[in-house]
């Protein structure tokens, strides 16, 4: 007997069998894609250039995962966490992401040893690890270092670029003696025996004054020849002692006009050649001239 279907038509038993996909068909269907392009998701995560800044944000993503189980389980999860850093930090190295060379820019010889020092790096640490933001503020907290710069070069160099203090005068003041920079400011690791051709000044404040008188004693190379010291007096004005022992006193304000007067005084009695005791220019009105003995004669129009 046929065989009854309810509610229906007789159904074939077999059904028909799907085409086969060829060739041409694929190719058909697969038009229109770009052509070339790897397929499956390893291939396309080769074919990536991970960036500093994403490395950077994975390792940041690791720690705040690992912060979190820490709340959670009261650093019970502490282990895991570093355990995890340490298997990504070791996954960078193996990268090539590690640290090989460290370039050091715009620093002397004086300054890098203890710029090294402050740095303090090991080579073969994953790089992307270096917290940058904390190497500058070592970096600048040398004596010898104004500003920093900090630069990660992938895959394995590191660039410390700094611009150094300029070192202005040797200052003495309650037996200690410590090389300044233009703002007064001590450059503690250098040594002022390494600086005898730097001035010297002495006395309270004179490292914050120096700065501002320095440039003016400068600009006069015959004078400058012939300084031994420029001292603070009552941390207002200065005496500049020069190297025969004799005495020049600048007023508390007005030094640069004092400096002019004392110019006219030089070239109408050549009294830096010739030689005096003391040079009292604190007022503006007058300057007084104690000549020396052997030069009083040879000085004509001036006295004191």
């Amino acid at each position: 007997m046929p065989a009854v279907v309810r509610g229906g038509r007789r159904q074939a038993s077999v059904s028909k069998a799907a085409p086969k996909k060829t060739a041409s068909t694929q190719r058909r269907k697969g038009k229109g894609q770009p052509q070339g392009r790897p397929a499956g998701k390893l291939h396309a995560l080769q074919a990536l250039a991970i960036p500093d800044r994403a490395v950077v944000l994975a390792v940041g993503g690791v720690l705040v995962l690992g912060a979190g189980l820490v709340l959670f389980t009261h650093g019970r999860a502490q282990a895991l966490t570093q355990a995890a850093t340490n298997a990504f930090d070791g996954r960078l190295a193996a990268m090539g992401l590690k640290l090989e060379r460290v370039h050091l820019e715009g620093a002397s010889a004086d300054a890098e040893p203890a710029i090294k020092a402050a740095l303090d790096l090991r080579r073969g640490e994953p790089i992307t690890s270096l917290d940058l933001k904390a190497l500058r503020q070592k970096v600048e907290e040398v004596g010898w270092v104004k500003q920093a710069r900090i630069v990660r070069l992938l895959p394995d160099t590191l660039v410390v670029s700094v611009e150094e203090r300029e070192r202005l005068a040797v200052w003495q003041h309650d037996g200690a003696t410590v090389v300044i920079d233009a703002d007064g400011r001590p450059i503690r690791e250098a040594d002022p025996a390494r600086f005898p051709d730097l001035p010297l000044v002495v006395g309270a404040g004179a490292d914050a004054a120096a700065g501002r008188i320095l440039p003016l004693v400068r600009q006069r190379p015959r004078l400058m020849a012939k300084l031994e010291a420029m001292v603070r007096v009552d941390a207002r004005r200065w005496d500049l002692r020069l190297k025969d022992g004799s005495l020049i006193q600048l007023p508390a304000d007005g030094e640069e006009a004092a400096l002019l007067q004392f110019d006219q005084l030089d070239q109408q009695g050549r009294v830096l050649d010739l030689g005096f005791q003391r040079i009292d220019l604190r007022d503006p009105e007058m300057a007084a001239v104690r000549l020396n003995n052997d030069a009083a004669h040879g000085a004509p129009g001036v006295g004191g």
